[in-house]
């Protein structure tokens, strides 16, 4: 079954500088935005202006039409001063009765657009672009008729003497603000009222919101673009140094590249560099480790083949039937010896990538050493050596690992120590226990290890084996692995001093202990 196909985001091919840009911008977009809702904002306040008009209207009609003719005049004059209104009584032949602007003096003037200072003029354009935005219902201009006044020159009047009931009427001024008229009937004669204000109120209100909204925004994003390039900046030239330097370390013209692991930086891009600064470090331990296998490999496979030639060319000139069979044994020798390399060769070049997949589990190390040593007894892989395991602790000797590679070290070990041990010599394995580590050493009666070669013999192809030992036996790679499987099991595989009261070497496996909660988390 193939893997699904995942798919390829559509900004792909951005930039980083851009995407930030882009992100920034949408959110501040978003901010902007919300200047629309101011629109509904100022018509809940016209709404509520609205009905407030059409009640002051209906309030100054009933207290008009109980007035006497002489204290009409009086009334109308006192509500139109007291409520900045402008009030017209207009009779049931449409004729202007009464003006409360003639009465008295005006209650409001309307402004003039051009004595007004510059951020007036701002705040009109702003208010005709939210009209264009939200594609808003023109507004007609108030201006007073030409002529006699009369009531039919306000649709408004015409409408509430139509219906009985009162209209309201929305205007602009000259400055842009509302002008309220409501219109309502004066008792059952006929006569109508027309109530005018000059509501700059709302506008006010809804001015100052917005161009506080608007000076924020746009403050916001000069802040915005500004951190967002600074931002980017900080981000991708960083970034940029650290491409140019893996394309240089992939083309491997200079091995000598060193990727900046900036240090000053402690964000994700400092932890990026400097995981990339050591993966590169990695890279070429691990290049330059394949350079010397592979130069040991041929090193170490050149010589057997070299006497297998030399022994096949010199059986045809032998006629000693004798010599032409040790010839062949030495051939035969050599085939084994060259079949045992490529194999020790072959399993130490797929350990790492075998552990890298390796699912772990509980492996008892006390269990797995014992019947390791019974099956060597039993197959005479010991051969007169005797074997002690001793367990101290009283936790269990459980790791998390793969059992069957965890015996390939144990057999290593037993191998090397047998290789190495006198005949009738005791090996001892002795298991230490805590709650967090398991320890393991293998005690032998041989030589022991010096020092300075305590190292070296883990390294691949180390061959220090005994005289008595046949040339070739072993192809030096069995301590290496070991080693290698037990760093991949998370611990460690050194040679030390001699146990006190005990000579010969002495191998200690340090692993973690397995702890179910924890490991199966």
């Amino acid at each position: 079954m193939s893997e699904p196909q995942l798919r390829k985001p559509a900004w792909r091919g951005v930039s980083l500088t851009t995407r930030i840009l882009a992100v920034n911008i949408i959110v501040l977009a978003l901010i902007a935005y919300s200047l629309l809702y101011i629109d509904s904002y100022r018509r809940e306040v016209l709404g509520e202006r609205f009905k407030r008009a059409a009640n002051e209207a209906e309030i100054a009609a009933e207290a008009l039409g109980q007035a006497s003719p002489d204290t009409r005049a009086r009334v109308l004059s006192t509500i139109g001063t007291r409520q900045h209104l402008r009030l017209r009584i207009y009779a049931p032949d449409g004729g202007l009765v009464a003006d409360s602007f003639a009465l008295a003096p005006p209650s409001f003037t309307l402004a003039d657009p051009r004595t007004q200072p510059w951020l007036m003029t701002a705040a009109r354009t702003l208010d005709r672009a939210m009209d264009t935005v939200l594609a808003a219902p023109d507004i007609p201009l108030y201006a007073e008729p030409a002529g006699p006044p009369r009531a039919g020159d306000w649709p408004e009047i015409v409408e509430a003497r139509a219906t009985g009931a009162t209209t309201v009427r929305e205007r602009y001024a000259p400055d842009r603000t509302p002008m309220i008229s409501a219109a309502t009937p004066i008792g059952h004669q006929g006569a109508a009222l027309l109530v005018i204000q000059n509501a700059t109120d709302v506008t006010k209100s809804i001015r100052d919101a917005r161009q506080t909204l608007a000076i924020v925004v746009g403050v916001g994003l000069l802040l915005t673009v500004y951190l967002s390039l600074f931002l980017a900046r900080t981000i991708v030239q960083p970034l940029r140094v650290l491409v140019r330097a893996a394309v240089r370390v992939r083309l491997g013209r200079d091995r000598a590249v060193v990727v900046p692991r900036l240090p000053d930086r402690r964000d994700e891009i400092g932890l990026l560099a400097r995981a990339l600064s050591d993966m590169t470090g990695a890279l070429r331990l691990r290049m330059d480790a394949v350079e010397s296998f592979a130069a040991d490999v041929a090193h170490e496979i050149k010589n057997p083949l070299a006497s297998l030639r030399s022994a096949l060319e010199s059986i045809e000139k032998v006629e000693d039937a004798d010599l032409r069979r040790q010839l062949m044994d030495i051939a035969n020798h050599d085939v084994q010896r060259i079949d045992r390399l490529i194999s020790e060769i072959a399993d130490a070049s797929r350990i790492d990538a075998e552990m890298s997949r390796a699912i772990f589990e509980p492996v008892d190390l006390l269990g797995l050493a014992t019947a390791m040593v019974g099956a060597r007894d039993r197959r005479g892989a010991n051969r007169d050596c005797r074997m002690t395991i001793n367990h101290a602790g009283g936790d269990p000797a459980l790791v998390a690992g793969v059992a069957t590679r965890l015996e390939r070290v144990f057999e290593n070990l037993l191998d090397n120590a047998v290789s190495f041990s006198p005949q009738g010599g005791i090996i001892q394995i002795r298991i230490t226990t805590t709650p967090d580590t398991v320890t393991l050493e293998f005690l032998d009666q041989g030589p022991g290890i010096a020092p300075k070669a305590r190292e070296r013999v883990f390294e691949r192809f180390h061959s220090l084996r005994p005289a008595a030992e046949d040339f070739g036996a072993h192809s030096g790679l069995g301590l290496a692995i070991a080693r290698t499987i037990i760093e991949a099991h998370d611990g460690t595989l050194t040679a030390r001093d001699p146990a006190p009261g005990h000579g010969g070497a002495r191998l200690v496996i340090e692993m973690p202990a397995f702890h179910r909660e924890a490991d199966e988390v």
